[in-house]
């Protein structure tokens, strides 16, 4: 197995006391930013990611967000040309740049660059995003699906081709050829998240792209893994453990006691402050704008359909009470049940590569620290030493 660590470099503050009922101001008036706060958020994560590198971890993924203190990673290409100068080793998995977003040869780009700089380490994941983004940035979420199938278009070509020429629905170009050239031929691997649409869940399965399937349910995720599967066997070709990351939240300690009592108020933030800050989460609400279609979920077995529609108060009006039950059945605890659980998960969604997450909400650095250490420490070798051989929910999808 291989271990990347998924990090949102979230505000290295708790602004929980600025909410207004249930709700974080949105936007956050500039008042509530502390320059010094984001200078330290900064350095202690390039640390962190440095000390990952030396310990032995796989990878390290970056994220784009935008006008909240849930990420501050606004461009993760420049997170990740900080991190190429800090480590050796490490992927440098991108998870991922907004492709509806941006100007796609300039993102081509901007990748090559990262390749060279850090000498073809880099994992290049495209994502749509979440609508917040769109709201940001004035791009139509009824055209998010479009730009993004024609920004991959072009981004693939500029790294394979000699000198290309496209003409497109939303960008043009004439006799382009790219200096540099990403290190990594005839191009960087390219990762997606799927989060639950049966839409990326086909592109991916025509281009071979490894997904890492949504993180609502174990129910949703077997529905999206068949679903794949039939998508690939369909292009011609056949799922492996190497085509799916799952992600999960672990926290090594003493006890389950230990590790909620700790961790639990980190989580609880996350979930009731940070997640939905801004943005919408439902089924119904992005079915409307056209960010999703109205099949987007039609692959689903019905007693998955709860967990798709991601109504916003599964996570705001979370208490620790939840967290408890939850925390029963996550890798939070010894060790051994940490390292247990997460073969287990492994084993059951087929995964080949694990996407940890240490540090939801503003857990404290010292805290970050000691889970990179004690995890690389305790359950890390393990971990890499175990091998996943089948994918169990690819019955049907037949070449």
């Amino acid at each position: 197995m291989k271990v990347f660590v998924f990090d949102l470099l979230p505000y290295g503050e708790n602004l929980a006391h600025l909410q207004v009922g249930k709700e974080l101001p949105y936007p956050l008036s500039r008042k509530y930013f502390k320059p010094d706060v984001a200078v330290r958020t900064y350095a202690e994560h390039l640390d962190a990611w440095a000390l990952m590198d030396e310990l032995g971890y796989d990878g390290v993924g970056f994220n784009e967000h935008h006008t909240s203190p849930y990420g501050l990673m606004n461009s993760p290409n420049l997170m990740a040309a900080s991190a190429a100068q800090r480590t050796k080793n490490i992927k440098l998995l991108i998870y991922g740049n907004l492709l509806p977003l941006h100007e796609p040869l300039r993102l081509a780009e901007e990748l090559a660059m990262l390749d060279c700089l850090s000498n073809g380490r880099l994992i290049s994941g495209f994502a749509r995003g979440i609508p917040r983004e769109y709201n940001v940035h004035n791009v139509k979420h009824a055209e998010s699906r479009a730009r993004f199938e024609e920004a991959y278009d072009i981004i693939t070509r500029a790294w394979t081709e000699d000198v290309f020429s496209y003409e497109g629905k939303f960008w043009s170009y004439r006799d382009v050829g790219i200096w540099p050239r990403p290190v990594q031929q005839p191009m960087p691997p390219v990762w997606t998240p799927i989060s639950s649409s049966k839409e990326s869940i086909e592109w991916a399965g025509r281009h071979n792209i490894p997904i890492t399937p949504g993180l609502g349910s174990r129910g949703m995720r077997e529905d999206i893994t068949r679903y794949y599967a039939q998508c690939l066997a369909a292009a011609g070709h056949t799922i492996t453990p190497g085509h799916l990351t799952i992600g999960i939240e672990a926290y090594v300690a003493d006890s389950k006691a230990q590790a909620v009592r700790e961790y639990g108020p980190h989580h609880l933030y996350f979930n009731r402050v940070l997640f939905s800050h801004g943005n919408t989460t439902e089924l119904d609400l992005n079915t409307k704008t056209g960010y999703l279609s109205d099949q987007s979920a039609s692959f689903m077995r019905p007693e998955n359909l709860g967990a798709a529609a991601r109504s916003r108060s599964d996570y705001r009006d979370m208490t620790m009470a939840d967290v408890e039950r939850k925390a029963e059945t996550l890798p939070w605890g010894t060790a051994a049940e940490v390292r247990d659980r997460i073969i287990e998960d492994a084993e059951h969604a087929g995964a080949e590569t694990v996407l940890m997450s240490f540090n939801r909400g503003a857990m404290p650095h010292e805290m970050f620290v000691e889970q990179i250490r004690r995890f690389a420490k305790d359950v890390l070798p393990a971990l890499q030493a175990h091998q996943i051989t089948t994918v169990p929910f690819a019955a049907g999808a037949v070449t």
